[in-house]
C-alpha cells in the first residue's frame, strides 16, 4: 500500500467506527468490541485483508492513546465528589490487583500447564480493569449509577494499571533474565507510584498555572499547550523512573479541578481526543490478532474467564474492600465491572517482544478473555445495577402553586 492508499484507509476505517458507534447502545454491546471487531474484518484473516504483525509499534500506539485517555479521564473526576472514595478505589487498584492475579496464576499452573513464573504473568497482565473501557460502558448505559460505587469504579480503573505493568514487567524480566523475585520489587514499586504521584501533580498544578499566565494570540494554541502537560506528565516522570500512567492521571486530575478561562473548551477537546484514541487504539489491537489463530484458545480462554469473572476478581475486591464495609450489592456491582480492554491486549505485547515461551498463546488468551469479558459483563452491568438497587433515582421537582 502507498501512502494515499494508506491515509483512504485509516479514514475509511475511523469512520466506520464513529458509525459503529451509533448502533453500540442500540445493540447493548460495549462500543470497544465493535471497534476491535471492526480492526478484526479489515486484517490479515478478514476482508480487509491488511496485513499487521508489528507488535511493537502496536504497543507504543497502546501507550500513546493510553497516555490521552488517562488524562482526559483525570479531567472529568469531579475531586470533591470522588475524595470520599479514594482509599477503597486505591485498594482496589493494588492490593485488588494483586490478589486477581495470584488467583488466576494458581489456575493457569494447576489446570493450564503453566510454569509458576508463566501462570503469575498471565495473572498479571489481566489482572487490571481499562479505563477506556470502564469509561465508556458506564457512559454508554445511560443510568445513573449511584455516585459512591461509580466513583470506587471509576478511580479504580484510572489507577490500577500501574500496578498491572509493573507486575508484567517484572514476570517478564524474571523469564527473560531467568531471575528470582526479590524483597526489593516492593521497594521499587513502592518508589515508581510514589514519584508518579508527586510528578504527576506537580505537572498537573504547573498546567493550571501556566493557563492563567499565558496570554496567546490564538485560542487554538491553548490546545496545544494542553497536549504539552500530557506529554511531559507522562514522558517526564517515566524517564525519572516513575511510574508515568499514574503520573498523567493525577496531572489530570489536577489540572480538571483547576480553575482557569480555558478549562471547558480543553475538556471538551480532550474528550474528542480520548474518543479519537480509542478508536485508533482498539483498530490498531484489532488489527494486530489473527482470528484464524483463536479457536486453539477457545476453551482455555472460557476456563480462565470464568475464573477471572467468577473468583479471582470478586475474591480480590472483597478482600481489597474489607475494610471499608460495603454491602454485599456493592460489592457485587464493583466486582462484576471490572472490565477488561485495551491495556491487557497492549501488556500481553511485552512478552511477545521479549520472546518468552508460550508468548504467542498468552497473547490470544488475552485477547479472548478481553472479549469475553467485554460481551458478558460489558452488556449485563446496566441490568445488574438496576437489580441490585444501585440506580440513583432522580430528583423529582414538585410545584408550588401560589
Amino acid at each position: 500500500m502507498n501512502f494515499d492508499q494508506i491515509l483512504l484507509g485509516v479514514g475509511l476505517l475511523l469512520g466506520l467506527c464513529v458509525l459503529a458507534s451509533k448502533f453500540a447502545s442500540k445493540l447493548g454491546v460495549p462500543v470497544l468490541v465493535l471497534f476491535v471487531g471492526i480492526g478484526m474484518l479489515a486484517g490479515s484473516d478478514g476482508i480487509g485483508g491488511i496485513w499487521f504483525e508489528d507488535a511493537r509499534l502496536a504497543q507504543q500506539i497502546g501507550v500513546v492513546a493510553l497516555v490521552f485517555i488517562l488524562f482526559a479521564g483525570g479531567m472529568d473526576l469531579d475531586w470533591k465528589a470522588a475524595k470520599p472514595y479514594v482509599g477503597r478505589s486505591l485498594s482496589l487498584a493494588t492490593v485488588g490487583v494483586a490478589l486477581t492475579a495470584g488467583v488466576v496464576a494458581i489456575f493457569a499452573t494447576q489446570f493450564l500447564g503453566f510454569g509458576w513464573a508463566e501462570g503469575l504473568l498471565l495473572g498479571a497482565i489481566i489482572s487490571s480493569t481499562d479505563a477506556a473501557a470502564v469509561f465508556s460502558t458506564l457512559t454508554q448505559s445511560g443510568n445513573a449509577l449511584r455516585q459512591d460505587v461509580r466513583q470506587t469504579i471509576e478511580i479504580e480503573s484510572g489507577s490500577n494499571d500501574p500496578t498491572a505493568i509493573f507486575l508484567t514487567t517484572a514476570f517478564v524480566d524474571a523469564l527473560a533474565k531467568g531471575q528470582g523475585f526479590h524483597a526489593g520489587l516492593l521497594g521499587m514499586f513502592v518508589w515508581q507510584m510514589l514519584l508518579g504521584a508527586l510528578g504527576g501533580y506537580l505537572v498537573g498544578r504547573g498546567g493550571v498555572l501556566l493557563m492563567r499566565a499565558l496570554r496567546l494570540d490564538h485560542e487554538g494554541l491553548f490546545h496545544a499547550v494542553s497536549i504539552v502537560i500530557v506529554l511531559v506528565s507522562y514522558g517526564g516522570v517515566a524517564l525519572l523512573g516513575g511510574n508515568g500512567f499514574l503520573a498523567v492521571y493525577i496531572a489530570g486530575v489536577v489540572f480538571g479541578q483547576g480553575e482557569f478561562r480555558q478549562k471547558r473548551g480543553l475538556r471538551r477537546f480532550h474528550d474528542g481526543i480520548a474518543w479519537l484514541m480509542q478508536i485508533l487504539m482498539f483498530l490498531v489491537l484489532g488489527l494486530l490478532v489473527f482470528p484464524s489463530q483463536l479457536p486453539s484458545v477457545i476453551l482455555p480462554g472460557l476456563a480462565v474467564g470464568a475464573v477471572l469473572m467468577f473468583v479471582a476478581r470478586p475474591v480480590g475486591t472483597v478482600v481489597a474492600l474489607l475494610p471499608f464495609r460495603m454491602k454485599a450489592p456493592e460489592l457485587t456491582l464493583i466486582s462484576w465491572a471490572g472490565l477488561r480492554g485495551a491495556v491487557p491486549i497492549i501488556l500481553a505485547t511485552i512478552p511477545l517482544l521479549a520472546g518468552i515461551p508460550r508468548s504467542q498463546e498468552i497473547f490470544n488468551l488475552v485477547f479472548f478473555v478481553v472479549l469475553l469479558s467485554a460481551l458478558l459483563q460489558g452488556t449485563t452491568i446496566p441490568w445488574l445495577s438496576r437489580k441490585l438497587g444501585l440506580i440513583e433515582e432522580p430528583v423529582r421537582q414538585e410545584s408550588v402553586t401560589a
